[in-house]
């Protein structure tokens, strides 16, 4: 099963946009299965990873899809952010977010393709941990938002107190300040390029 990793890393691509399809249509039902969807996603990240690694597979094709596929899922999930509540989850903190990631996977690939080992910070692998946690917070809290039970009254009092929206800021300053301090422990990749 060489191409596993692979094949996982296409299936987590493709299951992105059926989320985001799946949460914007509204209600428990759909929303329920939208983000089951996007834990089955995020689960194959795990998954292509560790096996990648276990029996050493890894191939072009590869390190492009993996963090292609990554990048994927987390997209749609802050995308359909803002139809929750644009105010809590404003669009530009998303562009931010999503340029930031764009600049740091184009870099990685790069880095990859040139052989130049990038130094790994413990603040990107404390981001991913943030952005993963903050999503499902978000999106659970957008799932029950007026569907008039007991959880759509809380859900909808935590949205109303504006905390979301500080959580979001905090959520969008790591996510830069990870990029920056990357680039600054990686100048190697930006020196070496200008020198051919």
């Amino acid at each position: 099963m060489k191409n596993l990793p692979n094949i996982l890393s296409a299936l987590r691509i493709v299951l992105a946009p059926v989320f985001l399809y799946m949460y914007l249509q509204g209600g428990l039902v759909w929303g329920g299965l939208s983000i089951l969807v996007f834990t089955i996603a995020a689960i194959t990240d795990f998954f292509d990873g560790h096996y990648a690694r276990k029996y050493q597979i890894e191939t072009p094709l590869g390190v492009f899809l993996d963090p292609l596929a990554d990048k994927f899922l987390t997209f749609s999930a802050f995308i359909v952010l803002p139809f929750v509540d644009p105010t809590q989850f404003p669009w530009w903190a998303v562009i931010a977010i999503i340029i930031r990631d764009v600049f740091m996977t184009t870099l990685r690939i790069y880095a990859k393709r040139k052989k130049i080992l990038m130094k790994t910070r413990y603040t990107a692998k404390t981001k991913t941990t943030i952005q993963l946690v903050f999503l499902y917070i978000a999106l659970l809290l957008g799932l029950f938002q007026g569907t008039g039970n007991i959880i759509a009254t809380w859900a909808e009092i935590i949205l109303d107190t504006g905390i979301m929206f500080y959580l979001m800021m905090f959520v969008t300053f790591i996510t830069v300040y990870s990029a920056v301090e990357y680039v600054f422990a990686n100048k190697n990749i930006f020196k070496r390029t200008l020198e051919e």
